[in-house]
């Protein structure tokens, strides 16, 4: 009998007749790991195993074409639209079955979604002629850089699907479900949701025909019951076929509903589905809204919906969506529904399942839902995570081989890289000395994880993992030369981060301008003889502007009294629109203060992962926050900040004080240092410029397999 707190999520389960040893499932991601020709090489074997390995029930491959090329979502998706594709899918339905797991292959056709169609000359298949939408919101959130990704896109056209159309597609889906068998899956998921083909015809969005496949919900769901009756008589009735359905599409009035999917679902468990995967889906011209149905930045988003689905059909349901083990494990255990999919959770830490089982939940490395992930997919790059820089590059590190373990390094610098690469110095075999000035790991770190709260969990994670592995750490020291030498160090690795220079800004020099290490102070506790002087001038700062503004300076002063923890005024201008400079504006804005951010760039965001941009720039508009991109002629006076638009207007913000959020560079003079004292040196993270988390633990890899690894480059560099 299990002694887990995970009973529920980690006992057996079914979908037909396929037994899985856990109710943990790996959705399928479009992770972009195929061969340019689509079909499944070692990078994507590789991939699905170590899923595999770390203990999950059941692995189902990334969206799959059946009529590849036709209804391609990415450069280098998979496919099985033809039998010389079977080869691949065989290879990674060995490699996950090999360690005790079930291996699925999700069928796919992208329809409207299918944004390589137009590219390489083909149109996209539809119901209906789509309907105009606004992007404009959608295309604002990208930076120049991700647009020119899209370089070369054609305006798309449309086919939309006749009655011949439509048999040709069911035929292409039951192919592919029977090539799929007899390459040795354990089963296929029909995707029906997320925009592609089969769910454009689900949607009064997208299909509004008049003949039998469209109308009334039993009619739009016609051809995914086909489809399903299709599949099943071309693979019997004993192999395990499943459904992805949206629940709802967010943001369309006229869209799916939830009880327009209790039908559907109804009707594809009469068609012969052994079970329904609950998701949903959204209007894609809404920026927020791409974080907010298959990969919702809240908990728990879609299991009301998959509760729902579970009670109108007798077979077994698959929820997912940011949900964290516990509830998952309650979820189950409730009657809810019966399996949870996972996708971020298990990019991060693929080990999940097997941690979990064994009792060891602190060592799960935790997802920070930066969606480095989905936004890599979204500009047309192969997925990578920011806190597992493996991910994807699992093939390269199979027969890694330790050529000089044993070695004594010093990792200089307590921030995320400096503990990534200490941290896997230690497992490489190394004794490690971790030294740092201050008298804290964590480094910005600290500060990120005050103004983004996932954050705090991998600073925590990190730290837990200095302690476990005994790594050598010590604090409030200072390393130089002398200090290596006393140590007999075999080499180094510098980790201590960027420069933060106060840029040349008219006024920069007042008492009331703080700068970004300002700010990491203050949020933090710290204290300087200078910070010290400035917060002591606050009360007479906020009475002068408050005599130009009133009652409201007034009642921000008050506020402020109850904050003194923070002590800034009511009005704030921060000057730097990048990662640091709006995730503070989200921190001060939802804690009372009046938040204007001016940035000379043409695009706000920088740092920031696309979808994460696109929520967080939707949130701090919600929350009022004023943003003014390629301004000119900055200027800070007493109680403002100047500068002009681009639409050369001359604009004026109060501000009791200003953070210049920027000016942050490279910083390689200690390495420089240790070499010339004879030192061998390797340099992570943010001194080599700044690349923030998934720059710093990306980069301590490569430092460490430099160091530790015989005949392997930095994998880092071999996308």
């Amino acid at each position: 009998m299990l002694k887990n707190q995970y009973h529920h999520l980690l006992r057996p389960g079914s979908i037909g007749s396929m037994q899985l040893r856990n109710r943990i499932v790996v959705a399928a991601m479009g992770a972009n790991f195929g061969e340019a020709d689509g079909s499944s090489d070692e990078r994507v074997v590789a991939y699905h195993e170590a899923q595999a390995r770390g203990g999950a029930g059941l692995v189902i491959s990334g969206a799959c074409g059946v009529m590849y090329p036709i209804g391609k979502v990415q450069p280098f998706q998979i496919a099985i639209s033809d039998d010389r594709y079977a080869d691949g899918v065989a290879r990674v339905a060995a490699a996950v079955q090999k360690h005790g797991a079930r291996f699925a292959v999700q069928l796919h056709q992208g329809g409207l979604v299918a944004t390589d169609d137009p590219r390489e000359g083909r149109p996209l298949w539809c119901p209906s002629l789509p309907q105009p939408s606004d992007l404009r919101e959608f295309i604002d959130g990208f930076l120049l850089e991700e647009l020119a990704s899209f370089a070369g896109a054609a305006r798309p056209e449309f086919k939309v699907l006749s009655h011949d159309d439509i048999a040709s597609v069911v035929a292409h889906y039951a192919a592919a479900a029977l090539r799929a068998r007899e390459a040795g899956a354990d089963g296929v998921e029909i995707h029906g949701g997320h925009g592609y083909l089969l769910s454009s015809f689900l949607s009064p969005r997208s299909n509004r025909r008049d003949d039998e496949y469209g109308g009334s919900v039993e009619n739009r769901s016609r051809f995914l019951v086909e489809v399903i009756e299709a599949v099943r008589a071309a693979v019997g009735k004993d192999f395990p076929v499943w459904v992805k359905l949206d629940t709802r599409e967010v943001g369309k009035e006229d869209g799916i509903k939830l009880e327009h999917a209790l039908v559907t679902a109804k009707l594809a468990e009469a068609a012969g589905a052994d079970a329904i995967f609950a998701s949903a889906y959204h209007d894609g011209s809404k920026g927020k809204l791409h974080s907010a149905s298959n990969i919702p930045h809240e908990l728990n988003t879609n299991l009301p919906a998959a509760a729902a689905i579970r009670k109108a059909v007798s077979i077994p349901v698959i929820g997912a969506g940011r949900i964290e083990p516990e509830y998952a494990d309650q979820a189950i255990g409730n009657e809810l529904l019966d399996f949870i999919a996972m996708g971020r959770k298990l990019l991060a830490d693929p080990d999940l399942p097997n941690k979990l089982a064994a009792g060891r939940d602190a060592d799960v490395r935790p997802c920070v839902y930066c969606y480095t992930c989905v936004s890599a997919i979204y500009t047309r790059e192969r997925m990578r995570c920011a806190v597992n820089p493996e991910l994807g590059f699992e093939y390269t590190r199979q027969d890694r081989s330790i050529g000089k373990p044993g070695q004594h390094i010093a990792v200089i610098g307590g921030g995320p890289g400096g503990m990534e690469a200490a941290r896997r110095l230690r497992l490489d075999g190394h004794r490690v000395t971790l030294i740092e000035q201050s008298n804290r790991l964590g480094g910005t770190l600290q500060f990120a994880s005050i103004a983004y709260e996932p954050n705090e969990r991998l600073l925590n994670w990190l730290m837990a993992e200095m302690a476990k592995l005994q790594v050598d750490v010590r604090l409030n020291t200072k390393a130089d030369p002398a200090l290596l030498k006393q140590l007999g160090v075999d080499a180094v690795i510098v980790a201590t981060g960027a420069r933060r220079d106060m840029p040349e800004i008219p006024g920069n020099d007042g008492d009331h301008v703080f700068s970004g290490d300002d700010m990491r102070r203050l949020m933090l506790g710290e204290s300087s003889a200078e910070l010290r002087r400035k917060t002591n001038l606050f009360t007479r700062a906020a009475v002068s502007l408050g005599s130009l503004t009133g009652a409201t300076a007034n009642l921000g002063l008050v506020r402020e009294a109850t904050n003194w923890w923070m002590p800034l005024g009511d009005h704030i201008v921060i000057i730097g629109g990048e990662l640091v400079g709006l995730e503070l504006a989200e921190f001060l804005a939802h804690r009372g203060r009046k938040v204007t951010v001016i940035d000379e760039q043409p695009r706000m965001g920088a740092g920031l992962m696309l979808v994460r941009r696109l929520r967080l720039l939707a949130e701090l508009r919600e929350a009022g926050v004023q943003m003014y991109r390629q301004v000119s002629d900055i200027r800070i006076n007493k109680r403002s900040v100047s500068f002009t638009t681009d639409a050369d207007e001359a604009v004026e913000a109060a501000a009791y004080h200003v953070i210049v959020a920027r000016g942050a560079t490279g910083d390689n003079s200690l390495a420089e240092h240790l070499r010339s004292a004879g030192f061998m040196v390797e340099t992570v993270g943010d001194c080599n410029g700044v690349s923030y988390i998934e720059g710093a633990l990306r980069s301590a890899m490569g430092a460490v397999d430099r160091i530790s690894v015989t005949d392997i480059s930095d994998a880092a560099n071999t996308q």
